[in-house]
């Protein structure tokens, strides 16, 4: 029987770059802490096929720091999808600031047989996310013309409560009005998302639902106030077949620094 490999995807979320290398979050100097990441990718073997960054890739939503995201992640040669998140700039100066030949801004594509669909959910102004009537109508055509082949839809903000009192009132609004499309599309396998710090798995029907932790700093799971959990930053592998059988895990990273926990609110 002929071995099929895997598409391997990397994805990676919530790092937080500021225009100055030097700037931290929350006492996490977030330019170290993904450089430390990237090496732990670049040992990797075999090389991830795609990386895949699911928003709040800025923290100050400035061009330099995007063009810092690049300078950092060309040298692994490898595509690089991304969507925005609630700490990014709109989508336009994303577009504008993103410009290395290995980052797409595409929002769906097939690769490795399966087909990706990247959701903006980025709310002005907003903490929380939201999907707007056009972008949901448009999910439900490219669900139904590519029926046949596994999915994965991604978006920042997750479509669950994370039974944490504060994080809770950040997360997607209009989470049913979502579920309502997935739900009519039978190939869709896997939903990601970032935004909560922490890793996370979910099932909803036939579908998985799948949180993965930051580059940076990491949230305390089911806290009633904002509170930094001890995990390492990390990031999430995975392993998808053409005939849609996944696997995933989440890799941490060795880096270590220590954290501001007096400082004021994220």
């Amino acid at each position: 029987m002929i071995q099929v490999s895997p598409l391997l995807v990397a994805q990676v979320t919530d790092i937080h770059l500021f225009a100055d290398s030097y700037q931290e979050l929350l006492g996490m100097p977030t330019t170290d802490s993904f450089q430390a990441l990237l090496e732990q990718l670049a040992r990797l073997s075999p090389q991830p096929d795609l990386v895949l960054l699911t928003g709040d890739l800025s923290q100050d939503g400035t061009p330099k720091s995007y063009r810092r995201l690049q300078e950092m992640l060309a040298p692994l040669g490898i595509p690089v999808c991304w969507l925005p998140g609630n700490h990014d700039a709109n989508r336009d100066e994303m577009e504008r600031s993103l410009t290395h030949p290995l980052f797409s801004s595409d929002q769906s594509f097939q690769s490795g047989g399966w087909r990706f669909v990247l959701l903006d959910s980025q709310e002005s102004g907003c903490v929380h996310g939201s999907l707007s009537a056009s972008s949901l109508t448009e999910l439900d055509r490219e669900l139904t013309q590519y029926s046949q082949q596994p999915t994965i839809v991604a978006l920042h903000h997750p479509p669950f409560q994370m039974h944490s009192d504060w994080l809770d009132t950040s997360i997607l609004q209009n989470p049913e009005e979502l579920f309502a499309v997935l739900d009519r599309h039978a190939q869709i396998k896997l939903v990601l998302f970032g935004h909560v710090h922490q890793e996370v798995e979910r099932q909803r029907r036939d579908v998985t639902y799948l949180g993965t932790p930051s580059t940076c700093i990491q949230f305390e799971p089911r806290s009633c106030t904002f509170s930094i959990d001890s995990q390492k930053p990390g990031f999430r592998l995975l392993n998808l077949y053409p005939n849609g059988v996944w696997t995933t895990q989440v890799k941490r990273i060795s880096y270590s620094h220590q954290l501001d926990l007096a400082a004021a609110g994220y």
